[in-house]
């Protein structure tokens, strides 16, 4: 009689078990998705890669200048921007701020801050018009680069913008940023290197 209790024991034990780890599992598996989505296209990478580096070399063809960028301003961002670029409440200046930098209150905007011209194309490229983000074709967007360029003091208003111009701009605070390789840093000590570690 034990024996069968003890047998009886062990087979509820062993089922309850069995019960506790198989059915986490069964509900776990998930259901069918073959009908929902697609594998990424070459051309779906390629509108998600949208970072311009500091050198300029994934630039699109395209040109433009501080003239013909002045026209797009006023019709896409001056309504948000300001018709000078001054700033709203609804966003930021774009220009004006040279100098503040090391001030009580330094005035942070593409002229004063920004060290890379291409980083300018880029965020224009991915972020503006709000709402409207990605609608723009590169020659605006080479306009309104050298539109903000110019109203920063940095270009002058018939200067091209383009592929091979625009990574030659020097941003008045460039010296204010890191290189944008740490190699290029010769003094380990302002590299932020310590104990043979470098980043």
């Amino acid at each position: 009689m034990r024996c069968w209790r003890k047998s009886a024991l062990f087979a509820v034990a062993v089922a309850a078990i069995t019960f506790c780890i198989g059915a986490p599992v069964a509900l776990a598996q998930a259901p069918d998705y073959a009908n929902v989505g697609h594998n990424a296209s070459p051309n779906d990478i390629k509108s998600w890669n949208l970072i311009i580096s500091p050198s300029g070399k994934e630039l699109p063809p395209g040109s433009g200048t501080a003239k013909d960028g002045a026209q797009i301003f006023a019709a896409k961002c001056a309504m948000c921007h300001g018709p000078a670029a001054e700033g709203t409440q609804r966003a930021p200046r774009l220009t004006g701020g040279q100098g503040t930098l090391n001030t009580l209150q330094p005035v942070r905007t593409i002229g004063s801050y920004w060290p890379f011209a291409t980083t300018v194309w880029d965020y224009i490229n991915r972020a503006m018009p709000r709402g409207n983000e990605g609608t723009l074709k590169p020659d605006e967007i080479y306009s309104l680069t050298a539109f903000i360029l110019f109203r920063n003091g940095i270009v002058q208003e018939t200067d091209v913008i383009d592929a091979k111009t625009l990574p030659k701009v020097k941003m008045p605070n460039r010296d204010g940023f890191l290189p944008p390789r740490l190699e290029d840093i010769a003094d380990l000590q302002k590299r932020g290197c310590a104990a043979g570690h470098c980043p």
